[in-house]
């Protein structure tokens, strides 16, 4: 592999510009996430019960290997929920400290251009992404039941409460691992 294979791959990945904030209220066909499941008492519960499959997926040899030259392979993926994780920390800090929070914008798919993604060392991932997920579920672990009904939203104008928004965190992280297979 050549030295500029990881970046030409990752100029390969087609933007993902679907909506999902759906996941909400329906459950999701692909990976099988039922959002009225979730306690929103135990999302920092999840997020833990998820980080030893995250780490487990980053340790397979084949970490780096993408399984079309459009989809992005485990390392990725990886990486890209460790972002996840600290941006839905901020974004819920926000909601829990300021009244009707709004959210700074986040581009997934610059960020793993700009962070490359593919060139990164996987036990270095997954171990950060075990620390943004440990935080992440410590400041979800905050939350009381007279919070779950703030609000905050994205600059395209999605609303979502504490309640919703964990929701759609959830979705995030667990599709992921869909894809990733683990």
């Amino acid at each position: 592999m050549s030295d500029d294979t990881p970046t030409r791959q990752a100029d390969a990945i087609v933007p993902d510009t679907k909506d999902w904030t759906w996941v909400v209220d329906r459950p999701c066909p692909d990976c099988g996430f039922v959002p009225t499941d979730v306690d929103p008492t135990r999302v920092g519960d999840v997020v833990r019960d998820t980080l030893p499959r995250w780490r487990a997926a980053l340790g397979r040899d084949d970490v780096r290997d993408r399984p079309a030259p459009d989809v992005w392979s485990t390392l990725e993926y990886g990486a890209h929920v460790r972002d996840v994780l600290t941006v839905f920390d901020r974004r819920l800090t926000l909601m829990l400290t300021h009244d009707d929070a709004a959210f700074d914008d986040w581009d997934q798919d610059a960020a793993a251009l700009e962070g490359r993604y593919a060139e990164l060392e996987p036990a270095t991932v997954a171990t950060d992404l075990t620390t943004a997920g440990e935080q992440v579920a410590a400041r979800f672990d905050t939350v009381r039941p007279e919070d779950l009904d703030r609000h905050g939203r994205r600059s395209n104008g999605s609303e979502f409460t504490v309640r919703t928004f964990g929701r759609y965190f959830l979705h995030d992280v667990v599709h992921h691992l869909h894809d990733v297979r683990a």
